[in-house]
């Protein structure tokens, strides 16, 4: 049967950026709703993110579209073009190839949610607009821009 059962859907929190990265987003859980489905050609997840959490950090992709649309609470889009208060029902697109580095960040005091919907290519290069940082096809390998190696100072691991 097609149609889903959220509640059976658990929310799953983690992330793939190397180093203390991936604190910045510890308030991101992904409930993999597309996955559930069996869908393979694009994602769709429900992401909720906590007060003062961060959906990732700003980036934007070569060669996969992103949508975004608010189910609840509030969050902020900050893009190339500045901050964009995002309420239920607001939407916001990212096609492949523009390079307007995007996340949502909840500064209320309430969890928000937001269905998100984007392309699965085989391949994919990934840019990080506040770093010196890019990840390249599903292997989430993490280098610097021009394809060398990341060091331990610009992802924060110190070894503690």
């Amino acid at each position: 049967m097609p149609k889903l059962d959220l509640s059976q859907i658990s929310f799953k929190g983690g992330s793939s950026y190397p180093g203390k990265l991936a604190e910045a987003v510890g308030g991101r859980f992904k409930k993999g709703v597309g996955d559930a489905g069996g869908l393979t050609q694009f994602g769709v997840n429900i992401v909720r993110l906590e007060p003062q959490a961060l959906s990732s950090l700003r980036h934007y992709h070569m060669e996969q579209d992103e949508f975004a649309i608010m189910l609840s609470g509030t969050c902020v889009l900050i893009d190339d073009d500045g901050e964009h208060e995002m309420q239920p029902g607001d939407c916001a697109a990212w096609p492949a190839g523009e390079a307007n580095g995007h996340h949502l960040v909840n500064k209320t005091d309430a969890p928000a949610t937001f269905l998100v919907v984007g392309t699965r290519t085989p391949t994919e290069t990934c840019f990080y607009s506040d770093l010196d940082m890019m990840v390249k096809d599903e292997g989430n390998t993490f280098t610097r821009k021009d394809g060398s190696p990341l060091t331990a100072d610009q992802i924060g691991d110190d070894n503690d």
